[in-house]
């Protein structure tokens, strides 16, 4: 496979309960992430920045997009 161009991270925070009692969530998006760092590395940095939200964590997405056309 090939290696990843770009990587992107993205904590999901729980807001609430709309008055279905379904699940409200926001978003926070962190790009020019590097391609490089390990997912155990990602958790741990960004389960502390979390810590300086006043929402609560629900999950720490990754998401990284590669060139499929190059070789």
């Amino acid at each position: 496979m090939n290696n990843a161009q770009d990587s992107r991270i993205t904590l999901v925070l729980h807001a609430g309960e709309d008055e279905n009692g379904e699940l409200i969530e926001q978003f926070r998006h962190f790009r020019n992430i590097k391609t490089e760092a390990d997912n155990s590395s990602i958790v741990a940095v960004f389960s502390q920045m979390a810590q300086l939200q006043t929402l609560e964590l629900s999950a720490i997405e990754r998401s990284n997009t590669y060139d499929l056309t190059q070789e």
